[in-house]
């Protein structure tokens, strides 16, 4: 689930920067969502049939659950540029996308050394990942204010606005992997 993730977010940042074939963009965002559903059935499937797991149920639930959202919303911030018809890029939402590939990563470097049992080194890029999350809350505070003082349609200022609040929310949902994998730590170490 965590390659999925870098891969899915890494195409979404590269296709913000220079948007072209939306509905194309959108479509491949679903595919990689459902893909990442299918790991979520799969994981689902192979925790009912084990008896002994190596770590928690509820943790691996948890776990799966958090991954799952980052996609989901990652996939649901795509969507918007479809419905919403949006064709321009701006500089908040390329610099919300290397937010989240940067997030992406540091997931992943977890997950990774959780598979390897390397518990204690997984508060590293646990702790990036937080940092990126408020450094997200930041880039809001100022792509909203911009916003509000630049944009003169209604409608632009909405449609901008709830995309703006959805990469945000999907920056949220990377702090909550982080947090689930802290308590995998501190319960297993």
């Amino acid at each position: 689930m965590s390659d999925t993730i870098v891969e899915a977010v890494e195409y979404f940042s590269a296709n913000v920067a220079d948007l072209k074939d939306i509905p194309a963009f959108a479509k491949d965002m679903k595919e990689f969502e459902s893909k990442c559903d299918r790991y979520v059935h799969t994981i689902l499937t192979e925790l009912n049939k084990t008896f002994i797991t190596p770590i928690e149920r509820e943790d691996i639930m948890a776990l799966t659950t958090s991954l799952d959202d980052v996609l989901d919303g990652i996939e649901a911030c795509a969507s918007r540029f479809e419905m919403y018809h949006i064709q321009e890029p701006d500089e908040y939402i390329v610099l919300f996308a290397d937010n989240l590939v940067r997030s992406a990563h540091q997931i992943k470097k977890a997950i990774y050394l959780l598979s390897e049992k390397k518990l204690l080194a997984i508060r590293e890029p646990a702790i990036a990942i937080n940092e990126l999350e408020n450094q997200a809350d930041d880039l809001l505070r100022v792509c909203v204010k911009s916003l509000f003082a630049s944009e003169k349609d209604p409608i632009e200022l909405i449609k901008r606005k709830e995309i703006y609040e959805r990469l945000e929310q999907t920056t949220d949902c990377c702090e909550d992997v982080a947090n689930t994998l802290e308590s995998i730590v501190m319960r297993n170490s």
